[in-house]
């Protein structure tokens, strides 16, 4: 199973939510490092896109004047390892920046499979329906004191002596 990363759209004017979500595959994208330069773009990854042209061009302006051949061809292939790679944090680093927010993970064969989770859980789908535990009383808990005992090795036991 793949897990699926759930980034739902800011509300609009009157606090209604206009898009659908975008469920992100987290995962290795084969497209993203075969032709990563034109993936981003599709994708609206301007500022990415951007950076990976500058370095591709600076790779092979290194490999064709600076007598770096293998050496720049090697690290084209590494720009495009990490764009197959990070892509989906990309995308997701992307729509965050646009205001969208990271509303949780779900596991699913397919994206219509993580579709159906997500909206078939209630607690994903309304977030703000989710009660979270009220923090502990008095702040931080109290710090550990020294072992009771000597320890064997590099640490003692809970509760040891």
């Amino acid at each position: 199973m793949a897990s699926y990363v759930i980034v739902e759209p800011p509300p609009g004017p009157g606090g209604q939510i206009a898009r659908d979500p975008v469920f992100v595959r987290d995962g290795f994208a084969l497209l993203a490092f075969l032709v990563p330069l034109i993936w981003l773009l599709w994708h609206r990854l301007w500022i990415e896109a951007a950076l990976v042209l500058g370095v591709t061009l600076l790779l092979g302006g290194l490999g064709e004047y600076g007598g770096a051949g293998p050496l720049a061809t090697l690290l084209s292939i590494l720009v495009s390892v990490y764009v197959g790679l990070e892509g989906a944090a990309l995308r997701i680093a992307a729509l965050c920046r646009r205001g969208w927010r990271d509303a949780g993970v779900v596991e699913a064969d397919s994206v219509a499979d993580a579709e159906i989770r997500y909206f078939a859980e209630p607690a994903l789908a309304e977030p703000d329906a989710v009660e979270w535990p009220a923090p502990a009383a008095g702040g931080h808990p109290p710090l550990r004191t020294a072992p009771s005992g000597p320890a064997l090795g590099l640490f003692s036991y809970p509760g040891g002596r």
